[in-house]
């Protein structure tokens, strides 16, 4: 159903000959026009003028890549499905406006035709000619709008039903398209905690070089001695040889003895 409906938004811009490119263009990734060319058994420029057209409606996205030997640059297209679909969905619902209108109109006035010359006009316009035919003098008639209608309704249906379709077919690539973007979401956040890790690991080879490199250059001393007092333990008494000075009055009592 869904390559029905890209082949009918084809058909749209560009006509029915040109189809078939859905064929190529519906792939996940970008084909080589040459390629393109090839297969539709085109030339280049004829293949290029199809995918310009649709291009212009924002239907088909492209990128170029330069061949390195030869110097020129080559593109690659790829349709466009989401955006496809929602050309398509918009164009059914001016044709179902129309139509609508078309029935409306046929529901409510009244309209008559030209045998000869199979031309109709509306009740008001006959009326103003004298129900006269301006090409061949002809009588108008009354037309009955019973089978028109009927086929104009059913074509109505139709194109409603169609919308449905295509309501559902963009339902489900709208979700695609979301799964897509958060899985390159997904894949950005993981290289970017990647990243992340792998600075934060050389970071923490880079500090742990510089602690080596100091704890290398920093001299240990050895730790001090503390010297606790035991208050128990009484005082050393100081040495014979360090005796104290005699006084100036012993002096001179050891004097007196001497002379006696």
């Amino acid at each position: 159903m869904l390559k029905k409906f890209l082949k009918e938004v084809i058909t749209i811009v560009v006509g029915k000959n040109a189809e078939e490119i859905v064929e190529l263009l519906d792939t996940k990734k970008h084909v080589n026009e040459f390629i393109i060319s090839k297969k539709l058994d085109l030339t280049i420029n004829q293949t290029r003028n199809i995918l310009y057209k649709i291009s212009d409606q924002g239907l088909v996205s492209s990128i170029r890549k330069k061949d390195k030997r030869k110097g020129w640059y080559t593109y690659f297209w790829k349709i466009e499905v989401l955006k496809s679909l929602e050309f398509l969905r918009n164009d059914l619902m001016k044709k179902i406006e129309q139509l609508e209108n078309q029935v409306r109109s046929r529901e409510t006035k009244r309209f008559y035709v030209c045998d000869t010359c199979h031309i109709e006009i509306t009740e008001e316009n006959a009326l103003s000619n004298n129900f006269t035919c301006n090409e061949c003098g002809s009588i108008f008639v009354f037309k009955d709008n019973t089978k028109i209608l009927k086929e104009m309704k059913r074509a109505l249906e139709k194109l409603k039903n169609d919308l449905g379709l295509v309501d559902n077919e963009i339902s489900i690539e709208s979700k695609k398209v979301e799964v897509g973007k958060m899985k390159v979401i997904n894949k950005e956040e993981k290289e970017k905690k990647k990243v992340r890790e792998t600075k934060r690991l050389e970071r923490k080879v880079v500090r742990d070089k510089l602690k080596k490199a100091a704890g290398k250059t920093k001299k240990k001393t050895p730790a001090k001695k503390s010297k606790k007092v035991d208050k128990k333990k009484k005082p050393k008494s100081k040495s014979k040889s360090a005796k104290k000075p005699k006084s100036k009055t012993l002096k001179r009592k050891s004097k007196a003895k001497g002379k006696k």
